[in-house]
């Protein structure tokens, strides 16, 4: 079994549950558990935890929102929308 690594601000794919196939961002890791926000069901303020096995990852990471994080700036759920709606976009046109 291959470890995947994952990082804040990397956008994952629910496997499972009420929001199967929604993407989310990734707002902090901690050990067998994800925190992960939308900006719209899932907002900043009361993230969704869920299992690593639950989620499908992506190469995508917003390099900004990640930064922002790490510097421990303020950041918006609109902010979460735009990166998560820029990478579906883009993952459109491929």
């Amino acid at each position: 079994m291959i470890a995947l690594e994952y990082q804040i601000g990397q956008i994952v794919y629910s496997k499972s549950g009420h929001d199967k196939a929604e993407a989310m961002m990734i707002l902090s890791v901690e050990d067998r558990y994800l925190y992960l926000v939308n900006g719209k069901t899932r907002k900043l303020a009361k993230p969704k935890r869920k299992k690593i096995i639950h989620v499908q990852p992506t190469h995508y990471m917003d390099a900004v929102i990640a930064e922002k994080f790490a510097r421990n700036e303020f950041i918006l759920d609109a902010e979460i929308r735009k990166a998560i709606k820029f990478y579906q976009s883009k993952a459109a046109d491929c």
